[in-house]
């Protein structure tokens, strides 16, 4: 499986980032301490882990500086099923859409879950945000890149994508 993520955060009127492994998170807990380190030693108040995996899903989580409950989105719930980071991230708030029922046809349509208006401020709407998860011909590499533009950090993301 080929997972992409990175933590970001603002910088004044800038941004700073950083890649990040999550192969040994176990707990949601790990990925915020993970997180806050980065804000502490970035001296900000806001991060966000942008996580993208196989071309098929990806997840934001923020963190704030009260430091409790990461806010999470999946762009389709039904992976806490099929993939470990998905259901670490899972954990913040319950997520995950029902299995779906084995098909031989095509997979269907995602199921976006999780805390929709975590962009908000951003420039990201929640609709927006579900618009592109369930877009087809989308990949989750592209939403990111949405993200990253209106956030004001597409140049640093594309650095670490190249």
């Amino acid at each position: 499986m080929s997972t992409f993520a990175a933590v970001f955060a603002p910088n004044g009127k800038t941004w700073r980032g950083s890649e990040v492994d999550l192969g040994d998170v176990d707990a949601i807990d790990d990925v915020t301490d993970l997180m806050l380190d980065f804000a502490t030693e970035w001296a900000t108040d806001l991060t966000l882990l942008l996580v993208e995996a196989d071309d098929e899903w990806f997840a934001v989580v923020r963190v704030d500086e009260s430091g409790t409950d990461p806010k999470v989105y999946l762009s389709d719930g039904r992976v806490v099923h099929d993939h470990p980071l998905a259901e670490v991230l899972s954990e913040a708030g319950g997520l995950g859409a029902p299995r779906p029922a084995e098909s031989a046809g095509a997979r269907p349509d995602p199921r976006p879950d999780g805390d929709g208006d975590l962009l908000t401020d951003l420039g990201v709407t929640e609709d927006e945000l579900a618009s592109l998860s369930v877009g087809g011909g989308v990949l989750p590499s592209d939403v990111l890149a949405v993200v990253a533009e209106r956030s004001g950090f597409a140049d640093l993301l594309d650095s670490m994508r190249l």
